[in-house]
């Protein structure tokens, strides 16, 4: 017998205009995590900075996303989810102007940490209260509803991004959410009020809050800045590497005597949660990575608009579009481990046929790869998080899904910083190297037979040399993500053998 009784008057048409609000607020955040990808570019040469420093637009986010995740739960349960959620999307708006408004680097990353802070508790808000408003028997239609917003948002992302920023300006990309936000804000108001969770007053660990904040920006600054610094060489570099060392292992330590931890971290018991949580870190890090170079490389060597940089990104959603509701009824019937092993496995060869990409690469060579990519992508991250969640007991779910959530995040960020740090330390070594073997006089010379000037033969060696050392270097940085997503492709099957088909836990040591 169902029942369930619909909050206040939430039923019908109100029921699902509350549904489409929610899952808008999660299409706004997930669109703004790849929005900025193909506007690097544009933010870096508008701004005067380097290629590597633009990426900090996008890791500042991640990284103050992946610390504000873990304390959704605890801001739900002291102020009640539906005001959590409702404050979130007025301040991810107030940033989204202020970073509209940037006028400087440092200026444009502070907003940005202020728009991951806000940003950080949408997601998993909007799914709790997605699975609150709905009865029992459509919450599976709800959450599929969730779910394609996660999807079609790094499809529409780059194409949004590249034509703003060809179109109008950067700045427009940040823009387009205020309309969005004050709308979703509005609508949360009145409709969503009579679903407002009970509050408690509930002790947070400062403590481990202020070291989780120590050792994870101690980390990305060092990721961030190292190769500008020249890594170790640096005694500020050998302070953050120590710092966050230091402060991973005291935290770990705190949050394991803490009666009310911030991180759970005694969810890593579960030897199934732990390897799946392994594998979903590694395979999203260099996952996140290639996609953050892949636009970039483009842009810069090939002479891509950011619009063309776009539609080239975007290739790759419409396979995950289509293969989502697949992979999620396989999962039910064949082995997860096989699944998620299959998707990293042809993601490790996908991101190998991009290693020998060349300067004359057309644009059905490049996007080849991309489509591939979208189809592989549903199979290792369904099962995977399936996996890592059916692993713990009901009562520690919240727990675990901000867990993985908060490592999916962080190991997006740092597979992006350490992608384009290797790309950029690379390029130059290629570069020294060439310009090594290269006989500039023979071909200044050749060149200027043919009417070139001797300043505009010497331009002309040095574009060539800097495009083929770039492509190099990017080469050498599909190699290395192809290698991890092997890496992650075999460390699953140490996962013991699931149930499958079964309901509830495995709760597996």
């Amino acid at each position: 017998m169902n029942n369930y009784v619909p909050y206040g008057d939430l039923k019908g048409g109100r029921l699902m205009l509350a549904a489409f609000v929610l899952a808008l607020a999660n299409f706004m955040v997930v669109l703004d995590m790849t929005i900025a990808n193909v506007s690097v570019p544009h933010i870096t040469g508008s701004l005067a900075v380097s290629s590597s420093q633009g990426t900090w637009v996008i890791t500042s986010y991640a990284v103050a996303e992946a610390i504000c995740v873990p304390l959704t739960g605890w801001l739900a349960g002291r102020f009640g989810g539906v005001r959590v959620f409702i404050f979130s999307l007025i301040g991810f708006t107030v940033f989204s102007i202020f970073c509209g408004l940037s006028t400087s680097l440092e200026m444009l990353v502070f907003c940005r940490i202020g728009q991951g802070l806000f940003g950080g508790p949408i997601m998993p808000l909007s799914q709790m209260l997605l699975m609150r408003i709905f009865p029992p028997e459509k919450q599976s239609q709800a959450m599929g509803m969730w779910a394609m917003t996660t999807v079609v948002g790094p499809i529409l992302g780059p194409i949004l991004g590249g034509a703003i920023s060809d179109n109008l300006s950067w700045h427009w990309i940040f823009f387009i959410n205020i309309p969005v936000g004050i709308g979703c804000a509005i609508a949360a108001m009145r409709l969503l009020k009579p679903a407002e969770t009970a509050t408690t007053k509930l002790k947070i660990d400062m403590g481990g809050l202020l070291l989780l904040v120590l050792w994870i920006g101690a980390l990305q600054l060092m990721l961030d800045l190292g190769h500008e610094q020249d890594w170790l060489n640096s005694p500020f570099i050998v302070v953050l590497a120590l710092t966050a060392l230091v402060g991973l292992i005291i935290f770990t330590i705190w949050e394991l005597t803490e009666r009310h931890p911030v991180v759970n971290i005694h969810i890593f018991r579960y030897r199934s949660f732990t390897i799946s949580v392994l594998a979903l870190a590694f395979g999203f890090g260099a996952f996140f990575g290639s996609i953050v170079l892949i636009p970039q490389w483009v842009q810069i060597n090939l002479g891509y608009t950011a619009t063309w940089a776009g539609y080239l990104t975007a290739t790759m959603g419409f396979g995950s579009l289509l293969m989502s509701p697949i992979v999620a009824k396989l999962a039910t019937k064949y082995d997860p481990r096989a699944l998620a092993s299959f998707g990293l496995g042809m993601l490790g060869c996908v991101t190998l046929m991009r290693a020998f990409w060349t300067t004359e690469a057309d644009f059905f060579a490049l996007a080849l790869p991309q489509i591939l990519q979208g189809f592989a992508v549903p199979f290792f991250f369904i099962p995977l998080s399936s996996m890592a969640l059916s692993a713990v007991l009901p009562q520690e779910m919240a727990s675990a899904a901000g867990l993985m959530n908060f490592l999916r995040t962080m190991a997006g960020a740092i597979g992006a910083s350490l992608a384009v740090t290797i790309w950029d330390d690379h390029a130059k070594l290629s570069r020294s190297e060439m310009v090594g073997t290269l006989h500039v006089d023979d071909v200044q010379a050749t060149l200027m037979q043919k009417g070139i000037s001797s300043e505009g033969a010497l331009g002309y060696i040095s574009s060539l040399v800097d495009k083929e050392a770039l492509t190099l270097s990017a080469n050498h940085v599909f190699l290395i993500l192809a290698a991890v997503f092997i890496f992650a492709a075999l460390i699953i099957w140490l996962c013991p053998k699931p149930k499958i088909g079964a309901s509830g836990s495995e709760h597996v040591h």
